[in-house]
């Protein structure tokens, strides 16, 4: 809480000269006698010792009164942020090879799962070195024998974390497989859609059931770049597209495409069996080759992450090279309170002119 006029709080200095004028006011005689000699033995009521309290109760009216006016006020701080931010695609490939282990800082996780928990940080950041996207668009492309849009590109990044973590390695074997260049191709297709989709998603909530209204404003979100973060372990070996001229697409486009060859040659998945669990050598099938042309077309990078820590090194990377800037104008939309002093101010003379009428009332 503030005070609007913290000015008008110096008149409490003012209160106890005015009480003390007010007590030497009522001591005053209002039937003059020559002699009260024989008064002095009289005992002194109760109405009489305690009539100093209607001018306490003046004093403390006036003291409310006195906060009220000096304009006691909440404020609510509000901002409207206009940014240029970075339309960023994820695609995650998900397919049997991902169940690979990985090391992931001591703990033992297929890729995927490692994969999930450093994009995870790479959109809300971890509190140490990535600090999270706040500003961009971010939608989320999983792929196997066929793509899949998990998530579109949205702000709201609590919406694509949860889908992420509920992505999962394909289970059906007709439908394992990698599809690099089909994934590519969707993700660049929903980079490029990126700000019809957004004056379609805000015209459909400006519209509120009206068919015929006017579609609104342009949002204050304005997309400066786009990428696209290819993560994968494999070779391409499915999908009607071929990679190279799915990038070569995405390149016409204006999407840069980062690429991250996920995995290191001494590969183990864990298969149970009834006699206990075993350690399963994995055939390494990256083809560097393929996602280095990939990058190099598009004018992005290729690294290869063979842990949790040299993938987080990499993403690191790209969060410092695409950085986003957010401008955002704060201001405060003030309640008056001035209601809660006034109003027992207000009680506070009523009953102390009552009282002054009626009990402690004296004649003449």
């Amino acid at each position: 809480m503030e005070w609007y006029s913290p000015w008008a709080l110096l008149l409490l200095l003012a209160l106890p000269l005015l009480g003390y004028v007010m007590l030497r006011r009522s001591r005053g005689a209002a039937v003059k006698f020559p002699s009260l000699v024989d008064l002095r033995g009289c005992p002194v009521s109760w109405r009489l010792r305690l009539r100093p309290l209607l001018v306490a109760a003046r004093l403390l009216c006036l003291a409310l009164l006195i906060l009220a006016l000096a304009r006691p006020r909440r404020g609510t701080v509000l901002a409207e942020v206009s940014t240029e931010g970075i339309a960023i695609e994820a695609v995650v490939d998900r397919s049997g090879s991902m169940s690979a282990e990985m090391d992931y800082y001591g703990e033992k996780l297929n890729r995927l799962e490692v994969v999930k928990r450093v994009l995870r940080d790479f959109v809300e950041g971890d509190k140490k070195n990535l600090g999270g996207r706040t500003g961009d668009l971010i939608g989320l492309v999983t792929f196997a024998r066929y793509a899949d849009t998990v998530c579109p590109l949205v702000l709201s990044h609590g919406v694509l974390t949860e889908f992420l973590k509920q992505t999962q390695i394909v289970n059906i074997r007709s439908e394992d497989g990698t599809a690099i260049g089909d994934a590519i191709a969707l993700g660049a297709a929903r980079l490029r859609k990126a700000e019809e989709e957004m004056q379609r998603r805000n015209a459909r909530l400006g519209l509120g059931g009206a068919p015929t209204a006017p579609a609104p404003e342009e949002p204050g979100f304005a997309i400066k770049s786009k990428i696209m973060v290819l993560l994968t372990d494999g070779r391409s070996n499915a999908g009607r597209h071929n990679p190279l001229d799915a990038a070569e697409l995405a390149k016409q486009w204006g999407i840069k495409i980062y690429t991250i060859g996920i995995g290191s040659g001494q590969a183990y998945t864990t298969i149970q069996t009834p006699l206990g669990n075993y350690r399963m050598p994995v055939e390494q099938e990256l083809d560097e080759d393929l996602l280095k042309d990939i990058a190099a077309t598009t004018g992005g990078f290729y690294s290869r992450a063979d842990d949790a820590q040299a993938l987080r090194t990499v993403v690191k990377r790209i969060n410092e090279l695409e950085r986003t800037d957010v401008k955002s104008v704060q201001y405060t939309q003030y309640a008056e309170r001035f209601g809660i002093w006034t109003l027992p101010a207000l009680l506070l003379l009523g009953l102390e002119i009552l009282a002054g009428c009626t009990v402690f009332r004296k004649l003449p």
